[in-house]
């Protein structure tokens, strides 16, 4: 049997790896020692001398040269989280151990959240609950006047226009979301071929047409040094009158002052952020009161028992290593420079 160890978090560790999942995996690999931190294992590196598995998540150890050297018998990591950017090192990549990541089960909470604020936002719901609080009558913003002083700028879910800006494991998985529902979905993605958009039956567009035509814009480009600020405010301006911009993937990657002067400007649209940058926005910042703008707290991701979805894609990979078979959720080396 496989020696293994737990090596993340204290919260991550009963978040992620619940009773029941560690059950399963101790039926599959010799946990050797009790769970381990960051902090703890640096410690105490004599631990990983005989380390052949290890299960991590969010919190996990940097896994560089000073680590590799004290765990000669490594063959696999399982990373029950998403990114593994601050996880490895460039030496890791020396050693050929296998990684395997949970972003596609985190990625489902995320294109979950996303699904149900497009289909809200094309019902101008932030809008009108919010205007309906702060004015306190119900009445006048709510149904009764509604056909006369909002319907028209209320797009609704029927035949409308959906943009998704990147189609990888989130952007992909929202669109399956979408397919049952009666709305036109286009997409950009320099990087998808036509018999990909075929199959998530979207139409490719530019990032400029996105913009220009799609009553709700949502936003899963990963963060990377080529895409910072990628999301400018001449593509807000080109918005649609009464059209909505979501974003859950990261703040950085739209020049956010840009966006907050053309949202002042341009108070039809409305903004929806998961994510800003900085994340929290910084005291004062215009996004904590501009009226068109919602802020949710990095909310989209996996939460409370969401997270042992990971530890369940990781067991499922688990038991492919072990009968010999391909992960089907492994990085490599090349796949890794592509991901957020």
């Amino acid at each position: 049997m496989l020696k293994g160890l737990y090596i993340l978090g204290n919260e991550s560790y009963d978040m992620i790896y619940g009773q029941e999942q560690r059950k399963e995996i101790s039926n599959l690999v010799d946990i050797y020692a009790p769970q381990q931190t960051s902090e703890s294992i640096r410690e105490n590196l004599s631990l990983l001398n005989d380390v052949e598995v290890i299960f991590s998540g969010w919190g996990g150890p940097k896994i560089d040269q000073e680590f590799l050297d004290a765990a000669p018998n490594l063959k696999v990591v399982f990373y029950g989280a998403g990114s593994i950017k601050g996880i490895v090192s460039d030496e890791f990549w020396d050693r050929n151990i296998l990684i395997t990541s949970a972003y596609a089960a985190n990625a489902v909470p995320v294109a979950e959240y996303t699904l149900s604020q497009i289909l809200f936002c094309l019902k101008r719901g932030w809008e009108l609950a919010l205007t309906i609080k702060e004015k306190r009558d119900y009445y006048k913003y709510g149904f009764g006047s509604y056909v006369e002083e909002v319907s028209g700028k209320l797009p609704g879910a029927y035949k409308s226009k959906v943009g998704i800006i990147s189609l990888g494991m989130i952007g992909s998985l929202v669109c399956e979301l979408l397919k049952p529902f009666d709305l036109e979905v286009i997409a950009y993605d320099p990087f998808v071929s036509k018999e990909k958009a075929a199959e998530l039956d979207v139409k490719l567009c530019s990032l400029e047409e996105i913009f220009k035509e799609a009553d709700v814009v949502s936003l899963h480009t990963p963060w990377l040094k080529e895409t910072e600020g990628m999301i400018i405010g001449e593509l807000f301006k080109s918005m649609k009158k009464n059209s909505t911009f979501i974003n859950t993937a990261r703040g950085a990657v739209v020049n956010e002052s840009e966006m907050i002067e053309v949202l002042k400007e341009r108070t039809d649209i409305q903004a929806v952020l998961d994510v800003t940058h900085p994340e929290p926005p910084v005291e004062g910042s215009p996004l904590y009161t501009m009226p068109n703008v919602v802020l949710t707290p990095h909310l989209a991701g996996s939460y409370h028992k969401e997270c042992q979805r990971m530890a369940a894609y990781m067991i499922e990979e688990l038991k492919r290593y072990l009968d010999d078979k391909p992960l089907k959720w492994q990085i490599t080396k090349e796949k890794f420079q592509m991901l957020a």
